[in-house]
């Protein structure tokens, strides 16, 4: 089960051969205060995950849905935490700041087995190099909508994927679930990932 409503890690998960169900958390980000960015997206995966076991447990569904990943990303840019902007504007000022520049794409993982009622988390972090855009591609971009409904206003896997110039560790990472981490965090609840691989994937 996938704690988030995030199309690019549903997107992530499939293309790695795992199926999962969308079940939206329906937590309150704003409410959650950190002054590193690492523990707030961290904080908020937990948030997640945890929700919608909540919402599970003891239930019928349980029994199809024995593990949870909850996920959340911010961008690190200068010391300050950005999240998704709030508008248009504030994805324009966002632009404005982070062209040319490089900022960090933390992602906080959280991982909850419901046979054993225990978790595993950590955070991703990828360094993320963004190309000079002028300010007619950056109204341009923004006036599509897609800044608006992502972390850091940017995505690796649509209309933004040229604004970004070098990306500098996990690319997953960048799309709002890290591959990787996600292995070595089910390995530490004694699942190996080749056992979610859907039958297809497998041959």
């Amino acid at each position: 089960m996938l704690a988030s409503q995030s199309p690019a890690r549903l997107k992530v998960l499939n293309a790695a051969g795992i199926d999962a169900e969308v079940m939206v958390s329906g937590v309150d980000e704003s409410a959650v205060n950190a002054t590193r960015a690492d523990t707030l997206a961290l904080v908020l995966a937990r948030m997640k995950a945890e929700a919608v076991a909540n919402r599970l447990r003891n239930s019928e569904r349980a029994r199809d849905h024995l593990l949870i990943v909850g996920c959340d990303s911010v961008l690190e840019l200068d010391g300050e935490i950005y999240g998704k902007p709030a508008d248009a504007d504030d994805a324009i000022k966002r632009w404005e700041l982070m062209r040319g520049r490089e900022g960090v794409l933390h992602t906080g993982h959280c991982l909850i087995d419901l046979r054993t009622d225990t978790h595993s988390e950590a955070a991703a972090s990828t360094r993320v190099e963004f190309a000079e855009l002028s300010d007619a591609e950056i109204a341009a971009y923004v006036a599509s909508g897609e800044p608006l409904n992502v972390a850091g206003a940017f995505t690796i896997d649509g209309l933004g994927s040229p604004f970004v110039a070098e990306i500098t560790g996990d690319h997953t990472n960048v799309m709002g679930l890290s591959m990787p981490l996600v292995r070595h965090l089910l390995a530490a609840q004694g699942v190996a990932i080749t056992d979610l691989w859907r039958i297809g994937a497998r041959a």
